[in-house]
């Protein structure tokens, strides 16, 4: 029958042909040899968004389409949507072989009468390759000019278009059942705007779903189908359609269906009497596209679209990726954790205002996973919008996402402040350092040359730089921990000093830490203390590095996804699309990590920490670090448990303000930080829990002991470069009395061995003294003129020696001791006592007697 209709059709149009001048001969070989394939593509389908709630319930936040279509199965559209179809548009439909001949015969005599087109007799699979080949052609057009002129070319009123859909319809008759191209035709066809399929139109322009419209309306969408730019039901001012009248036309188009419905045993009297004198009430149901539906989620939900935007995993370019998106039907389901996620959006509502006459005020809580890097919490003090209009009358709403890098929908990033530290002290441990190990944090105006292999050279110095502590003071002696613990800048400072600034840069880079605008981290002394912009994501992630034990991993939002009918989603090229899972890698070792978490720890039960974490309910393990910008126009909170990493803060999105000096509900704005983070971090803790960190090596807490060079009777100069390259802080402690020539180094303190990185006092040398000249032996005369310029006293002592008889036998200060001129001498004396005649006490003149 199809060869035959086949025949009958070529011959049939004939006339036409020859009219036209498509062909001059040989018709019925043209028709046999026009390409009867035709390829049956993936439709265009919206895709949607998911988050899945604690009770496994899933919920939809958002869609994206070019075409607003979500194609069904058989069974998932009403029997009297079938009908209506068949009824209205092709009775014949289960009788022909793709072209009916009768209307096909009818319109080709359309076209040869004057002013005649080649228009009407289109079979429902004649139909149905129409839209298919429109389809193709807008597939693969990349801007709006494009699409059009593919539409255009796939819509030209000819005979040759004619004549190639049904060579097309005739072929497609072969490949598929009836039903499934009645089907292909109802999920394909336009019904006005961007509402394309059945499914999508039931639910736009009635509100339910396609398995569920009644007679009328069935009728009325397959009307639209008719001319969807005129019988549309969304236009209430339509004169086209004689909206005023009750949508004249297209009611008039959906009776002439219903009656076309009677008349083929397709309903009963009843049900068209009913059907027929009903009135057309469209129920219009706005579809979105776009994050703006997803409530606190949407900065979330824009997020999961700059993944797909841009991620070469969702294809090869730009516009592949997004048409993924938009054309793909993918089902994709989220990181989100909803608990954490309610709890971050209850917690910025109830602390950071939206808009603030005081200042263009920012404030975020983002969370992470350690050891997957899933984004489980993203909030801030914005509404979502991209509309122009909206942004510039509403302050309290952004396109910005202040959590993320700039390519994915943020801005350039925020300064993390004294957070950023903990990279300085796993390079500190990296190299070897102790964190017992003590530093010279004393406040200098000139820290001289640092060590940079990245720098020319291989060195840097930074003439001026002298940051001073947010505390204030001067700083002093620290250990590394305690310099940590407490957030000293200049004890950090001290540490680069001992350290590689290039190294302190691969440190933060290990732990996936980068600039938030796509520029390279810098290496400068400034940079220790947190002068990079970042992104609060991106530190949440290195947090989470940190707590997985040096395991580190870029953050992901997305769980799975699938293709809209549960198969997996296939790209442009034809391949299976791979979803990215974060790309964890051990790019920390564990002591160096372990190290850092120990440290951090001390952080949170004793240091700057601990106004967030006394407010934690269960307590278990936690990490965490402050931060504080210049001026402060940004705090921070950033921590976590083994479980969960979270970053809080607070800051200016735009201009200069204090925020130490702001207030919000008679809180300082500064401190908000420290009531946000315990807010999502007490959910986390409830519902995850928290382990033991990893125990550092004994290395990492040791107390380093060395030799104190000995350094007297050298230049001052001389001696601070032995001292510091013995890896001692060297503090000048001004003359004082010695024997040596002045401005000789006397001594230090201490002196012989200390804790390696402490400060070692060096004394210099006023020339006052002089040593002590060795009187023993001698007269007490003889003595008394040697030490001329000295008091000397006199102390006799009895002695069994003769010979010692009148002579010095010691001094006090002893002989060789620096001593000042003036000081007293006091000189012993010997004086011979004869035991054997104790009457006379001297054996001589006993004797002589």
């Amino acid at each position: 029958m199809s060869a035959v209709a086949g025949v009958l059709v070529a011959a049939a149009v004939t006339p036409a042909i020859a009219l036209t001048g498509v062909a001059a001969n040989g018709t019925i070989d043209m028709f046999e040899n026009l390409p009867g394939y035709l390829e049956i593509t993936d439709l265009a389908e919206s895709s949607n968004i998911y988050v899945t709630h604690a009770d496994q319930s899933v919920q939809k936040i958002a869609t994206f389409y070019d075409q607003n279509r979500q194609s069904v199965k058989w069974d998932q559209v009403a029997q009297t949507v079938k009908d209506a179809a068949i009824a209205g548009e092709d009775p014949r439909f289960y009788e022909h072989g793709g072209v009916d001949l009768r209307g096909t015969v009818a319109a080709t005599v359309g076209y040869l009468m004057p002013g005649g087109s080649v228009r009407g007799g289109s079979s429902i699979t004649q139909q149905y390759v129409k839209n298919v080949l429109i389809e193709t052609n807008m597939s693969k057009a990349t801007t709006e000019e494009d699409k059009q002129a593919a539409y255009e070319e796939a819509t030209a009123e000819s005979p040759d278009r004619k004549l190639k859909e049904m060579r097309y319809a005739i072929t497609l008759e072969k490949t598929y059942s009836k039903d499934e191209i009645l089907l292909g035709y109802l999920n394909i066809a336009l019904f006005g705007g961007r509402v394309y399929g059945i499914q999508a139109a039931a639910e736009y322009y009635f509100g339910v779903s396609a398995a569920d419209l009644s007679i009328e309306q069935a009728a009325a969408l397959i009307a639209i189908v008719n001319n969807p730019d005129n019988l549309r039901l969304d236009r209430p001012d339509s004169e086209e359609n004689g909206a005023a009248n009750g949508y004249a036309r297209t009611l008039d188009r959906r009776n002439y269906i219903i009656k076309a419905m009677l008349e083929h045993g397709k309903i009963t009297q009843e049900q068209f009497d009913v059907s027929y004198n009903s009135p057309i009430t469209p129920n219009i149901v706005q579809p979105s596209t776009g994050c703006q539906t997803a409530g606190g989620s949407a900065y979330f939900c824009d997020y999961v679209t700059k993944i797909i935007e841009n991620d070469p995993a969702f294809g090869a370019t730009e516009d592949d990726r997004m048409a993924l998106l938009r054309e793909g039907g993918l089902e994709i389901y989220t990181t989100l954790d909803m608990d954490l996620q309610n709890a971050a959006e209850a917690a910025v509502a109830q602390y950071v205002p939206f808009s603030s006459d005081q200042m263009d005020v920012g404030g975020v809580i983002v969370s992470v996973q350690p050891g997957t890097g899933k984004v489980l919490a993203m909030a801030q003090n914005k509404i979502y919008s991209q509309d122009g209009e909206v942004l510039a009358a509403n302050p309290d709403h952004s396109a910005i996402n202040y959590n993320t890098d700039k390519a994915y929908g943020g801005s350039s990033g925020f300064q993390p402040g004294s957070t950023y530290k903990v990279f300085t002290v796993g390079e500190w441990l990296k190299e070897g350092h102790s964190l017992n190990e003590s530093i010279d944090g004393r406040k200098r105006s000139d820290w001289g040359t640092f060590r940079d292999s990245c720098a020319p050279g291989g060195t840097d110095s930074f003439p001026g730089y002298a940051p001073g502590n947010d505390e204030g003071g001067n700083g002093g002696t620290y250990t590394a921990l305690s310099a940590t613990t407490s957030s000293v800048n200049t004890g950090f400072i001290a540490m680069a000093k001992q350290l590689d600034l290039c190294g302190i840069k691969s440190t933060a880079e290990a732990f996936g830490v980068h600039r938030a605008n796509g520029e390279e981290l810098g290496h400068s002394a400034g940079t220790v203390l947190g002068t990079e912009e970042i992104a609060p994501l991106t530190m949440a992630s290195a947090f989470a590095g940190i707590a997985a034990n040096g395991m580190v991993c870029k953050p992901n939002a997305i769980a799975s996804i699938t293709h809209r009918d549960g198969s997996a989603v296939k790209l442009k090229d034809g391949s299976e699309l791979q979803i990215p899972n974060g790309d964890c890698a051990q790019t920390v070792a564990p002591e160096v990590a372990s190290g850092m978490a120990y440290a951090m720890q001390k952080v949170m039960s004793s240091g700057t920490g601990q106004s967030s974490s006394w407010r934690i309910d269960n307590q278990v393990p936690m990490i965490g670090k402050t931060g504080t910008t210049d001026e402060n126009e940004a705090t921070w909170m950033s921590g976590a448990t083994t479980k969960v990493a979270t970053v809080a803060g607070v800051f200016n999105a735009s201009g200069h303000v204090n925020l130490r000096r702001t207030y919000f509900n008679d809180i300082q704005a500064a401190v908000l930080r420290h009531s946000m983070w315990p807010a999502v971090m007490n959910v986390a803790i409830n519902k995850f829990g928290g382990d033991a960190f990893a125990e550092p090596p004994s290395s990492a807490l040791k107390t380093v002991y060395a030799a104190v060079p000995d350094v007297r009777g050298k230049s001052l100069d001389e001696a601070k470069r032995l001292i510091e390259g013995a890896g001692f802080g060297f503090s000048d402690g001004g003359p004082v009395d010695s024997e040596l020539p002045a401005g000789q180094v006397s001594g230090t303190d201490p002196a012989g061995e200390a804790a390696k990185g402490s400060v070692v006092t060096v004394f210099t040398s006023n020339g006052q003294m002089v040593l002590l000249p060795n009187v023993v032996g001698k007269s007490f005369d003889e003595a008394r003129n040697a030490l001329g310029g000295f008091a000397v006293e006199k102390k006799e002592q009895k002695v069994t020696d003769k010979k010692q008889d009148g002579k010095v036998i010691s001094s006090d200060p002893g002989a060789g001791n620096p001593v000042k001129s003036g000081q007293t001498v006091t000189l012993t004396v010997g004086k011979f006592e004869d035991k054997g005649n104790p009457d006379t006490g001297n054996g001589a003149e006993q004797g002589n007697g």
